[in-house]
């Protein structure tokens, strides 16, 4: 199963930019400039097909060992890998050439995602990212389908030609679903955005229209297992895992839909608090007067260097908790989160990739600029508090500070 999902944008040169920390995976490399990378729970899948196919085709022919069996089957493993790998870049491609960046690709247990920096600003071009994977999948099949065709019928080569095949026509018709998070979901997405006008109904549409999708594959799935003609249950558990997987995704879909019609019309620069300069070496109780002076008392501090670069802000939850009688003797800079580059956001950002932008870090403060003008402090927990009131936002396991 395939998706592309949408990563925060990049960040402003002025906040000192760090490597971007991506999530769990093997890092296979790049291609294109394109980072690549492996989800542990592609392994376990890896080892799967590889037993089953190996002893398929060691059951078929007498003249094939078990371990010759697990070799070939190892090999269909890495043709499939490569296979989501050419679906993925066909997303990654048709991004760039729409002028949305892309931030990566991670091939996992159920196919792949590919990571865009933001939303597709027109449904056309959500249209054709979209259906540019299964278009790939559906290429590699039938150029397998015609070396099937060609080679003696009845040899391993046909049959790991003809199980190549058919796996990419599956892949390709399978993701052209209209559902999301399928390929087609984005598709019919797209299709209700330009019939009505707005993106968030068609994502609501193609996130019902994905559940009911996954109700019938699980449907499928227990006809799979009360069938005679199938034997084992891999084929039932991974049918089931696949029905939960797309109605969790769709559920993800509606929910964040909802989710940016709560948000205000605003954009980051319009919903950023202003900003008080201060010194790192300036006393927690003298920022607080200063603050308080504020024209709508809602101002966030910024501790600078002596030369004038940002360092970062004061982080509330730890200057909160200095009590009255030491905060003149606490300098600002023992209560100071820096600022990274994925705390930094452009000010023209609004709606679904203003959500993005803050994904991995729901509960942190961003510096909001346009070009070299700063604008001020967006603060995540007050918007997400706009999306889902009464939601604590959750707090990063990790996080890279800038040195």
């Amino acid at each position: 199963m395939d998706e592309h999902r949408t990563a925060p944008a990049p960040a402003s040169p002025a906040a000192r930019p760090q490597p971007r920390e991506r999530g769990a995976g093997i890092p296979l490399g790049r291609i294109a400039g394109v980072p690549i990378s492996l989800a542990p729970s592609w392994l376990l899948l890896a080892a799967l097909i590889t037993i089953t196919y190996g002893q398929y085709l060691s059951a078929r022919s007498v003249r094939l060992t078990l371990t010759a069996g697990l070799a070939v089957g190892f090999g269909f493993v890495v043709c499939l890998l490569v296979s989501v790998l050419l679906h993925e870049l066909g997303h990654a491609v048709t991004s760039r050439h729409s002028g949305i960046g892309v931030r990566g690709i991670t091939l996992e247990m159920l196919g792949g995602y590919t990571e865009m920096e933001r939303e597709a600003p027109r449904p056309g071009i959500e249209l054709y990212v979209s259906l540019s994977g299964p278009a790939v999948s559906l290429v590699l099949g039938l150029l397998a389908a015609g070396a099937a065709a060609v080679l003696p019928p009845g040899g391993i080569p046909e049959t790991f030609a003809f199980q190549l095949a058919l796996s990419n026509i599956v892949v390709a018709v399978f993701n052209a679903l209209p559902g999301l998070p399928l390929d087609g979901g984005r598709a019919l997405q797209a299709l209700v955005w330009k019939l009505t006008g707005d993106p968030n109904t068609g994502r609501i549409v193609a996130g019902w229209v994905g559940r009911l999708l996954a109700v019938a594959t699980a449907g499928v799935a227990l006809l799979l297992l009360f069938s005679p003609l199938v034997k084992g249950y891999f084929g039932v558990l991974f049918t089931l895992l696949v029905a939960l997987t797309m109605w969790v995704g769709a559920g993800q879909a509606i929910r964040h839909a909802k989710a940016v019609g709560r948000l205000p019309p605003f954009s980051a620069r319009e919903l950023a608090r202003p900003l008080v300069a201060l010194t790192a070496h300036t006393p927690l109780s003298e920022a607080d007067r200063i603050a308080a002076l504020g024209d709508d008392g809602r101002p966030v501090v910024a501790v600078v260097e002596s030369s004038g670069s940002l360092l970062g802000f004061v982080h509330g939850a730890s200057a909160r908790a200095v009590p009255a009688e030491r905060r003149p003797w606490v300098p600002l800079g023992d209560v100071t989160r820096r600022i990274d580059r994925q705390h930094v956001l452009p000010g023209d950002l609004r709606g679904a990739d203003l959500l993005a932008a803050i994904r991995d870090d729901p509960g942190g403060d961003y510096l909001v600029v346009t070009g070299e003008d700063v604008h001020g402090v967006l603060r995540g927990a007050e918007l997400v508090s706009l999306v889902a009131p009464g939601r604590r936002p959750r707090r990063p396991t990790s996080r890279r500070n800038s040195t």
